[in-house]
């Protein structure tokens, strides 16, 4: 697969989305592979009737339809933060896909990482927004800490559990010190 593969239509990187990272039968391959995401009105406008890749390259952007979607003006969120497409798709037509995409692979390695070593079955959303919405400093400032944690004996290494509790809790303090919020926004 092709890290292009997995630029998002409407600014979301399919990279770091639980459906895209799951071993699961409902894996989802991200939405420029396949049909799967015929059904999506963003995918419809822009790659089927405008024959453009993603929202970044569209005359109308930011259209309604995307901010609809988006949930941008209830500030709401799916089953993945939405916060950081507006922004991605911003630094698509700042600095261009390529570089954008390797901005991206960064953070799908370290999520990739932290699933690999730190994820006991319940821990992949969190990881994929952390990964999402904190600058990749924090996320290896995280692996760090937790390298040296599993190294000075304070958590057991081969207790799965307990490294997810810990590398979540450290994500978190680390998120929260830097006023990032890592909840999903949901309707009330």
């Amino acid at each position: 697969m092709e890290e292009r593969d997995l630029a998002g239509v409407c600014g979301l990187y399919c990279g770091l989305c639980p459906r895209f990272q799951s071993q699961a039968r409902s894996r989802c391959l991200g939405c420029q592979l396949g049909e799967q995401h015929s059904y999506c009105s963003i995918y419809r406008c822009c790659v089927t009737r405008r024959g453009l890749f993603t929202c970044a390259d569209c005359d109308d952007y930011p259209c309604e339809r995307l901010l609809r979607v988006l949930g941008v003006e209830e500030g709401l969120d799916s089953f993945i933060s939405h916060k950081p497409a507006l922004p991605n798709l911003d630094r698509i037509r700042e600095v261009g896909l390529e570089t954008y995409l390797e901005e991206q692979r960064e953070r799908r390695l370290l999520v990739e990482h932290l699933l690999a070593n730190y994820n006991e079955g319940r821990s992949m959303s969190l990881y994929c927004r952390a990964c999402a919405l904190m600058p990749p400093g924090l996320i290896r400032q995280a692996i760090g800490k937790m390298e040296r944690i599993l190294v000075n004996q304070q958590v057991d290494e081969s207790d799965l559990k307990a490294k997810a509790r810990a590398m979540r809790a450290t994500i978190q303090d680390l998120a929260s010190q830097a006023d990032i919020d890592l909840r999903l926004r949901k309707k009330r």
